[in-house]
This record gives structure tokens, C-alpha cells and sequence, in this order.
């Protein structure tokens, strides 16, 4: 009998339209654990480098780890893994809430999808149970409607669903798989993937138990973290107004970007769509993530005007993407632009870099209004902000092209406009800029999934704080030069074990690599030493990277914007820019891989990797 892992996976064969059920490779998740690790293994056995990512060759795997849905903080978290549309290469997408726990209730780990569905259809998984539905009736729906629809036809409303909205029908190529009302795997166009498939949801009702090799050890360990989480004090800004407190110090640092990344300071427009502005003005009682301490979920209220609504706030990198970047200081129309993403199923980082992308052509008559159908797409523009986002959800006019991300929309368009599409291997680039906190230079270029700051949160490291364990060397300033390419190979490493188990990033600050091994002894009764914990991250990381590269991805890609690298003249980071080149060369050999970005022989036999070795020699 499985511990830790109910020690079944669903495979969906939409061609086929059958359902069957197989036993997890213990083998496997051993070696990758579960979530992203183990979908990492999953996709390079059976996604060819060569496969169409909106075709049928692609698949699409839904996963959980051996803590989810235990007594463990912050364990209802699940992973997508898949080729990504938008970038062409491995990506995973993260979401939280509440439909991981309820999905392993059922009695299941993942889900694999492959193939393609002649009709819409969605898959209902109940204990030990799974059918494939007919869903004609939700194609068309926005994500809210589709999960209120789901819960009424099938008569219960504590059903858990997992959909798409209409921008993953459309295979909009920076869609989102959305759950639980608001929460999002959002980046590189998982729900694209979904909406080629015909694929609209995943509805759950679980109530089995997960067994447990060590009930006593696992409780003391709950209790332990869930105390340090919920007291400690660099988490505090984050239980008074969630990840929007970010918001309030990031102008100081530089960190938040501004017109598209020009502009060092924008302070007035920051303060006035902060977290303190929230939660003084429509933050409204809240609850969290399951079993989550931190409870840095947000839920707004407007009682009155033209953006009057109640639901889940946006975060920080929402208010970043829809604020900052678009110098849109309207609060609530910000709030109402993440509830368009949250019913279309977009990605909100990736829509607000599109529109801020077409705007900086539009300054530049690059973009005309004879392009926009007459709306003048100026800085600020809170009308055209909401109507591109309708037309990015909807693959109409401009809206179309912007939904293909900026690379592609950059080289449609042409004259110049590569200058405004910032982005690393094709997608955009979230709300951290690498001028502010230097190690998040390397760690955007080098990124699995192209530009991220949940593949390795580096600048934590960069405010002097280290992950035990992880190899991290050198204690240092955000401008210092030595040490970053080390450190973010740690902070990467150190985010590959916290996506396998799957529990929150926001653990990492937490725990080390002996916390890992009474972890996993405690759920799956695995024996692991403290060695063996960061060589699992690394061989995570390192399949991921072969899959990319086996896909195109080469060491000229590993790169980052000019505009990054060139330093603003005012703010918090002024002056300043990352020597991205040195810092290549530090992760490069911190990583055992040679100049050409690939890694060696050597470094994939130290890992167990030897299939690699041959499909990568």
C-alpha cells in the first residue's frame, strides 16, 4: 500500500474517449517525488521534443506530492506540466486553494490528458472513480459559470472544479487553468493546451483519507512549521495585506516595474494601489489556501460605482502587471481587470506585459487607432485597458495578437517593436526587475520555464538571507557581483523540491534539506539522507533543461531584454544593471554544465540520468 501517495494516477485518452486507471512508477516517485518533478519525468518519457504543443501529440499532466492534502501547511497545491504553446519548450504551472487537497481525496496523484476530444468534454473523479462528461453545454463559459454549472448538474455543491475559461477554448497562447474561484495556474498557455484538446474541467469530490507512514511524526512537524509560518516575521506583511504588501516597499527598491519596464519610480501610483490601500479601503474578512497559516489570500469588496463587485483581490504581481507597468493608479479598476482574467482564464502577468507592449508601440505609431478599431491606447487609459483585456479573452481584433504574447505579437508587427516585448524564451517577464535585485538576472535567464520568480525566488537571497542545504556560499548585498550565479542555482534547486511535494513557496523560508527528509519519511515512509535532497532538485532541473534543449532551446537563449540591462536613471536601482555575463559563467559551472549551456555527460551520470546522456549526445 502507498503512504504519502494514494499510489494511483488517471490517464485520459481523449481520442479514444476512454478513462483508465494505473498504478504510479514508485520507481519514479522516488527519484522526482511528485508534482512538478515527477511531471517533469512524466512529459520526457512521453512528449517527442518535436510535438505540436496545441496538437494531439502534446499531453497534459495534473499533479500533486506525497504532502498534499496532509496535515502539513500549505499542502493543496497542485502542478500542470506540459510543452508550452507560448514558449515552445517544458513548463510548469503552479495553483493553490483548495481543489489538490480534494482532488487526492479521491484517491488519486495526477491526471494525464493526451490526445484530443472530437466534442467538449470533462472529466468528474470521485472516490477511486473517474468518467469522462459531456460538456457542449460549458463550452462557452467563463470559469465562474463553468464551475457553478458543473456543481448543479452534477447536484453537489462541495464538488471542487479545475476549467478553463473562453480564452483556453480559443487556445489564447497565455491562458489560464483556473480552480477554486479565482486561483490560477497561469503562466506559458497551460489552458491553451487544455482548450486543444476539447478538454474544459476536472471536477472532484474526495473523501478518502491519505495514509501516512508516521501520523505522530507528521503532526509535530504540522505543528511545528504551521507556528514558524504563521509567526514569522517576514510573513507578517503578507497576513496583514497578502502579496500586495509587496507593492508598498517595492518602488522603494526598484524591484516594481514601470512603463514597460522604463521608468525607475513611480511612487504616488504605487502607494495609491498598495496593499495598506487595499486593506484600508475594501479588503474584506478572508479565509486561505487549505490548511495554510499564512492566509495571505485576499478578498475585496467595491459597494458602489462602475467596478462595484466581491471576490478574490488581485495580487501583487496583478497590481504590478495592470498597475505599474500600464501607470493605471485606479485601484478598483484593477480589481475589476483581475476578475476579467480570472473569468476568461488569462494570465494575468502575461496580459498586462501584452497591453503594456502594445501601448509602447502605440506611443510610437507603430500601433494606430485604425489598429485598435479607434481606442486610444494612451498610459492610463483605464477604458482601453478593460477593452484589450475583453479582446485578449475573446481572440478578437488587437486583442487577438497581443494574446499570442509579446514575442510573437513583436515579430508580427516588426519595426522595432522587439524593443518593447520583454521577455525571456517567450514569455513575459513577472513583476521582480532585475536591475533592483541583481540575482534575478541569471535566475529569469536561465529559468525552466523561461522568465520566473517561482523557479527561484533569488532575490530573497539577495536581502541576505540563505537556504541551508542548497549550496548557498556567499551571504550578500542585491549589487554585488560575486556569488549570484551559485546562489540562484540554490534558490532554483531549493524550488524544484518545494514544487515536487507540492507545498508553497513561501515554505522555502522555512525549511531546509533535513526538514525534506522527515517530511518524506513521515508521509511516504521514503529513507532519504540530506545529500540526497538537493541531487533530487538537480536532477529535476537538469531533465528539464535537456527537454528544452532537445525542443531548440540553446545558450544564446539564455538572455535577457537589452532594456533590463540598461540602467534607469532614477528610483531605487539607479545606475544599476546586472553583469549578466559573468553571472552565466558562475551558474553555468555551479551547475556542472559547459559553455554552451548544456550539461555534461558527467554531470547527468552523477544524477542518474543516463537516457538523457544519449537523447542529449
Amino acid at each position: 500500500m502507498a503512504l504519502g501517495y494514494m499510489g494511483k494516477l488517471i490517464r485520459v485518452r481523449l481520442t479514444e474517449g476512454k478513462v483508465e486507471i494505473e498504478n504510479l512508477n514508485m520507481d519514479d516517485a522516488r527519484a522526482f517525488i511528485g508534482g512538478a518533478g515527477l511531471g517533469t519525468k512524466i512529459i520526457y518519457d512521453e512528449v517527442p521534443p518535436s510535438a505540436d504543443p496545441l496538437g494531439p501529440e502534446n499531453k497534459i499532466a495534473f499533479l500533486t506530492g506525497p504532502v498534499t492534502a496532509t496535515k502539513f501547511p500549505t499542502s493543496g497545491r497542485y502542478e500542470v506540466c506540459t510543452k508550452s504553446p507560448l514558449t515552445n519548450m517544458w513548463v510548469d504551472a503552479s495553483s493553490a486553494g483548495h481543489w489538490a487537497a480534494d482532488f487526492k481525496k479521491t484517491g488519486f496523484d495526477g491526471v494525464i490528458v493526451e490526445g484530443a476530444s472530437s466534442k467538449p468534454v470533462y472529466l468528474w473523479v470521485s472516490d477511486d472513480k473517474a468518467e469522462l462528461r459531456d460538456a457542449s453545454k460549458l463550452w462557452g463559459k467563463d470559469s465562474y459559470a463553468t464551475q457553478d454549472a458543473i456543481r448543479e448538474e452534477l447536484g453537489d455543491k462541495r464538488i471542487r472544479v479545475l476549467c478553463i475559461g473562453q480564452a483556453g477554448e480559443k487556445k489564447v497562447l497565455i491562458s489560464a487553468v483556473m480552480n477554486d474561484e479565482g486561483r490560477a495556474a497561469g503562466r506559458a498557455g497551460v489552458g491553451a493546451v487544455m482548450g486543444s484538446k476539447n478538454f474544459k474541467a476536472i471536477a472532484v469530490r474526495g473523501k478518502k483519507s491519505v495514509k501516512v507512514a508516521d501520523s505522530t511524526t507528521l503532526d509535530q512537524m504540522a505543528k511545528k512549521f504551521s507556528h514558524e509560518l504563521a509567526t514569522n516575521p517576514l510573513l507578517e506583511p503578507m497576513r496583514s495585506y497578502g502579496t500586495a504588501a509587496s507593492m508598498d516597499t517595492a518602488w522603494i527598491t526598484g524591484d516594481i516595474p514601470i512603463q514597460n519596464w522604463r521608468k525607475g519610480l513611480w511612487k504616488e501610483g504605487c502607494v495609491a494601489i498598495g496593499g495598506k490601500k487595499i486593506a484600508d479601503t475594501i479588503l474584506r474578512p478572508h479565509g486561505a489556501c487549505y490548511n495554510c497559516p499564512i492566509h495571505c489570500s485576499r478578498w475585496v469588496k467595491i459597494e458602489e460605482g462602475r467596478f462595484r463587485m466581491e471576490g478574490p483581490g488581485p495580487e501583487y504581481e496583478t497590481l504590478g502587471s495592470f498597475g505599474s507597468m500600464l501607470l493605471n493608479d485606479n485601484l478598483e479598476s484593477i480589481c475589476h481587470l483581475n476578475e476579467l482574467c480570472n473569468a476568461y482564464g488569462i494570465d494575468t502577468i502575461s496580459a498586462g506585459c501584452a497591453i503594456s507592449f502594445a501601448m509602447e508601440a502605440y506611443e510610437n505609431g507603430i500601433i494606430t487607432k485604425q489598429d485598435t478599431g479607434g481606442i486610444d491606447l494612451k498610459w492610463g487609459n483605464v477604458d482601453a485597458i478593460i477593452e484589450m483585456t475583453h479582446q485578449i479573452g475573446q481572440a478578437k481584433g488587437l486583442g487577438a495578437l497581443l494574446g499570442e504574447g509579446v514575442k510573437r505579437a513583436s515579430e508580427k508587427l516588426g519595426k522595432g517593436t522587439d524593443k518593447y516585448a520583454i521577455h525571456v524564451k517567450g514569455l513575459e517577464i513577472p513583476m521582480h526587475d532585475p536591475r533592483a535585485f541583481h540575482s534575478m538576472a541569471v535566475n529569469y535567464a536561465t529559468s525552466p520555464r523561461g522568465a520566473c520568480h517561482l523557479h527561484g525566488a533569488a532575490f530573497i537571497y539577495d536581502m541576505g538571507i540563505i537556504a541551508p542545504g542548497f549550496g548557498v556560499a556567499y551571504k550578500q548585498g542585491r549589487f554585488d557581483k560575486k556569488g549570484k550565479g551559485i546562489n540562484v542555482k540554490a534558490a532554483q534547486d531549493q524550488a524544484s523540491v518545494i514544487n515536487s511535494l507540492v507545498v508553497c513557496q513561501f515554505c522555502g523560508l522555512a525549511l531546509a534539506p533535513l526538514h525534506y527528509v522527515v517530511l518524506l519519511g513521515a508521509t511516504a515512509g521514503m529513507a532519504y539522507s540530506t545529500k540526497e535532497i538537493p541531487l533530487i532538485a538537480e536532477r529535476i532541473t537538469n531533465l528539464q533543461r535537456v527537454f528544452s534543449l532537445r525542443c531548440g532551446v540553446t545558450a544564446k537563449d539564455d538572455v535577457l531584454p537589452e532594456r533590463l540591462l540598461t540602467p534607469t536613471s532614477e528610483g531605487g536601482h539607479a545606475g544599476k544593471v546586472a553583469d549578466l555575463e559573468m553571472q552565466l559563467v558562475d551558474y553555468y559551472s555551479a551547475r556542472g554544465w559547459n559553455k554552451e549551456g548544456m550539461p555534461t555527460k558527467e554531470k547527468l551520470h552523477e544524477l542518474g540520468l543516463e537516457y538523457a546522456i544519449k537523447d542529449l549526445y
